[in-house]
This record gives C-alpha cells, structure tokens and sequence, in this order.
C-alpha cells in the first residue's frame, strides 16, 4: 500500500522526544509521503527548522509572524494541504492549547484549521502529568472531537528514576499509526473473519497447555481491516489487549470454542484469516478438581484439535482463505505443503523465534498462485501489506 503521495503535516511540540520526530519525518519521506513540518517555539529549543528541510525537502513553518515563512508555509494553506496532521510529541501544553484553540504558534494554528477527525496525536510527558485530571480531561475532550491517539507507551522517562505511561510511542509505531490512519477503503462493506491469540486445553480447572501467541497481529489484522472499510468479526483467545472499537468481538477459549465460534459465524463472509495459535492437541481427559501431586510420573494421553483451516478449505463454496505458520525449520517449505495440503489462498509463515509476544512482524507469505513476499516491520504495517495481498485477489 505505502503512503506514495500522501500529505502529511508533522507538528512538532516541545519536549524531549522531539529528537524523535526526525526519524519519523524520515520513515514517512522514505514510504513516499510528502511531508511538511511545523514546529512550535518550544520545539525549536531541542531540535532545528534546518534539520526538517534537509530531511523533507520543504520549507518548514516555525514562525507564525515570519512573512517569508507565511508566503511559503502558511498555516491556512498547510491546514488546506494536509490530509493527515501528526502531533509529536504532544506535550501537555500542546493538548490544553488544541482543546480550548489557542492558536499562537504556526503548528496550533494550522492543527486548529484542520479538522480534529484528521489529527493523530501521539502524547509525550512525565507519567504524573499524564495521570493529572487536566490532562485526563483534555485528551477525553479531543478523542471526542475525534482525535486519534497513538500511545503513550510505558517506559523510562527523561528523568531516569520515574517509569511509568507517557513516553512518547517510537517513530515506528507512530508511522504504523499514520498507515492506519491513511488506509484506503479498498475493503468497504466486505465481511471478514478473523481469529487472534492462543488457545487454552485444560488438564484441570487451573492448569492447561497453551503457547506464548499475545494476539497482537491478529488484532493488528483485524484493526486494519476496519480501517479499511471491512466488516470485522474478530474471535479471540485469550489475550491481554484491549477490545478494539467498531469490531464485533467474541472471546473463546479452546480450540473446539474456537471451532464452534468460526462455524456459526461464517455464512456471508468473504475472507477467513486463521491468525490464532491454536493448539494441535488437547488433553484426553479434563480432570474436575486440581491434580495433586502424587509420587512418580504420570502419563497426560492427548488428542487431536479440531483442524479449522483444513474444514473450511474442503467446502465448495469457501471464503478466501488466509492461514499462518509458524515453523522452527525448514519455514518455507513446510509453510508451502500446508498452503497446499489445507487448500488455502495465501499463508503467511514465520520463524518461532520471531513469532511470538513482540510488536514487530519478519514475515513470508506465500501464495496458491505462486506468489511470493517478504514483509517485515510492526505488525500494522504488516498487517495492511497482508491485506493488500489479499484485495488484490478479492479483485480478480
């Protein structure tokens, strides 16, 4: 998909993290978008109008009462130029003056020209300020205008000794962030499935067999989709993520949950994506109390799963059909005989060692038309080049 062409307005607040706006100026000229910056005069005390020209090509806006600036960066013609205004850092200040429209500066008056429904704000401050009722107040204030919001993450902060929400989110998942934001809607009102996170097999009312899957690409994928236009469906095993909005959400536990859930749920859709772990074997027996521990070994009898790729690439009028893989060894070869043995469209496999708990994605998918891709990146970004693969077949 890439953002070839795309404009965005890069307001540049004052505080630390300012440093970091440079490399996400670089992320979104090196991914084809025109960008233009604005820096606030709090802003420019950490980082140079000079260093965004270099890195952007364009004028940079940065003193409001400046006629040379004004004639080739207007703040009125930046707000009619711009589809897309990211804020970061947007400090504590930023946010008060962008929610009550004080607009001093050439970045709060561009921002106040645009509509809010076209900003991503990505906050940056000490935790305790971001846990004060002025700040909570403010950032409720804008998400209702429709403001988006990417982070704040949980980290060190500038003052070492305090941890905690309020780093601003790295450059990598702001850009993720503006690809959602500038996502086409190349899947309007088309119905998708898609399944997240591990299952759970229970041996006893407090132990089970499970893996480390968090969920997170799955729900990338779903979140994506969304964007996009789609009509998601997204069945869950358990994770530690928040629900994402304007998606319908049913939560499962085990595989044969899993089964039951996909199976009801699957007249009308037009894409299934299997991105949930899901367990190969459960236990042959569910004990109803905790097992003791007793002396010697003991003997755990497994059966097979449910397969639910394999199910739904036998019938005779099937959805377009995307599984996962994650393999140990031999990644593409073994990703390729289940392409074909489950009947699929597209798989997309991965390494073990990379597969599980982290926000970035190193990816091969692999197609029944002989296609052949490597993506790799945070897994929005690689969650829309999934489903760009994917419209491109829902097309022909």
């Amino acid at each position: 998909m890439g953002l070839q062409g795309r404009r965005v307005l890069l307001c540049v607040g004052g505080g630390i993290a300012a440093y970091k706006a440079c490399e996400l100026a670089r992320l979104l000229v090196k991914d084809g978008a025109q960008v233009r910056v604005a820096l606030t005069p709090a802003a420019q005390r950490f980082v140079t109008a000079l260093t965004f020209q270099a890195l952007t090509g364009s004028a940079v806006a940065a003193d409001i009462f400046c006629a040379e600036q004004e004639l080739a960066a207007g703040h009125i013609a930046l707000a009619d130029w711009a589809e897309l205004a990211v804020v970061a850092p947007a400090t504590a200040n930023l946010l008060a003056r962008l929610r009550i429209g004080q607009a001093d500066d050439a970045a709060a008056a561009a921002l106040l020209a645009i509509d809010p429904r076209r900003w991503l704000l990505a906050p940056a401050m000490n935790e305790k300020m971001w846990a004060s009722p002025a700040v909570e107040e403010n950032v409720r204030v804008l998400r209702e205008r429709g403001a988006r919001m990417v982070g704040p993450a949980i980290g060190e902060m500038a003052e070492r000794s305090h941890v905690g929400p309020g780093r601003m989110s790295e450059p990598a998942e702001i850009f993720a962030a503006c690809q959602q934001a500038l996502a086409p809607r190349d899947l309007e009102d088309v119905p998708v499935l898609v399944t997240a996170g591990p299952t759970r097999e229970m041996l006893d009312p407090v132990r089970y067999l499970s893996n480390p899957s968090s969920g997170r690409m799955g729900y990338a994928l779903a979140e994506a989709a969304r964007d996009r236009g789609a009509r998601v469906t997204l069945i869950s095993g358990p994770v530690e993520l928040p629900k994402p909005p304007q998606v319908d959400m049913v939560e499962v536990v085990s595989a044969e949950d899993l089964a039951r859930a996909v199976g009801e749920r699957l007249d009308g859709v037009r894409v299934v994506v299997m991105a949930a772990a899901v367990a190969d074997q459960r236990p042959s027996k569910r004990a109803s109390q905790k097992v003791k521990k007793k002396p010697g070994d003991e003997t755990v009898t497994l059966v097979r799963t449910p397969d639910i790729l394999a199910s739904l690439g036998e019938r005779a009028q099937r959805p377009l059909l995307v599984g996962f893989a994650a393999e140990s060894e031999n990644v593409e070869g073994n990703a390729r005989d289940k392409l074909l043995r489950k009947n699929l469209d597209l798989i997309v496999a991965n390494d073990v060692a990379d597969a599980f708990g982290k926000t970035t994605n190193k990816v091969l998918v692999l197609g029944k038309d002989g296609a052949r891709r490597e993506l790799a990146g945070p897994k929005q970004t690689v969650a829309h080049a999934i489903w760009d693969m994917v419209r491109e077949r829902l097309s022909r």
